[in-house]
């Protein structure tokens, strides 16, 4: 599954407001910064759903919306905040439906990619909630921001704003709370594709759509082990990383051994080995 990074610390993500949809480790932003605008009319006819949703209604709309797309979308679902009149900012009850919809994702092997996006004209999220935690007892909010914190690292790829665009640029940042327009996001590396915003106001979520669809005809297995050796062999040396890539394409192997292996782990019983 894939995301739109929100950054490292309450701050940053208060801060860095990008208008972003994403799709696995990609991010596409429009030039004019503004968000895609929630599905409509023809543009729903264009990319159907199967209008799977999750979410309590917070002043007559739905927090989080998520769809699950049919046709030559199958197997992509998209995330959608819909927080407007807080500017999409992560609420108790807004990190409580992503952590649901996320672990119910987790379990649908029909689910190949995951696109994340905003449905708030001109906004992507604005950071945690801190109206909402400025009421919050000390303790809530240490346990907040650990679920926040656990939820959107469930989404592949994720990484911290240092490790992202380096150490000195990413203080620069956060201690200007600047924000950043979509080409400037792309020229220091914080997200890979900008294009050019269309009529209908959702280039960026277009641009996201394409690439998932570029993901959908690859194998499940492969495409889980590469994901793997990339994250885990960036927290390692080189041959630390070289021997994990050599272990997980082992695994992509249809030898007799792993065959039997995961016939084995299908059926629950344990396995019959050549030679036994």
């Amino acid at each position: 599954m894939a995301a739109a990074a929100l950054g490292g610390l309450g701050l940053l993500r208060a801060r860095l407001r990008l208008a972003a949809a994403a799709a696995a480790t990609s991010a596409a932003l429009g030039r004019t910064g503004h968000r895609a605008p929630p599905l409509r009319g023809g543009v729903a006819a264009a990319v159907p759903s199967a209008g799977r949703s999750y979410g309590s209604q917070a002043k007559e709309e739905e927090e989080l919306r998520v769809r699950y797309l049919d046709d030559e979308h199958k197997g992509i679902v998209v995330l959608g905040l819909n927080r407007s009149h807080a500017k999409n900012a992560l609420s108790k009850n807004l990190v409580k439906m992503m952590s649901k919809a996320v672990d119910a994702l987790k379990s649908d092997k029909k689910v190949r990619t995951v696109v994340f996006r905003s449905e708030v004209p001109g906004i992507f999220c604005a950071g945690a909630d801190l109206k909402e935690r400025a009421k919050m007892h000390s303790s809530e909010v240490s346990s907040f921001v650990s679920r926040a914190r656990a939820t959107i690292n469930e989404l592949g790829g994720t990484q911290r704003l240092p490790r992202t665009i380096g150490v000195s640029l990413a203080k620069e940042l956060i201690f200007s709370a600047r924000i950043v327009d979509g080409e400037e996001a792309k020229s220091i590396g914080l997200i890979s594709h900008v294009v050019e915003q269309n009529e209908a106001g959702d280039a960026a979520y277009r641009r996201a759509l394409a690439l998932a669809r570029e993901f959908l005809p690859q194998g499940p297995v492969a495409m889980r082990v590469a994901k793997l050796a990339i994250n885990q062999g960036m927290e390692v040396d080189l041959v630390t990383g070289l021997a994990i890539e050599e272990a997980c394409y082992a695994q992509t192997i249809p030898t007799k051994d792993r065959i039997e292996g995961l016939l084995a782990f299908k059926e629950k019983r344990p396995p019959r080995y050549k030679g036994e």
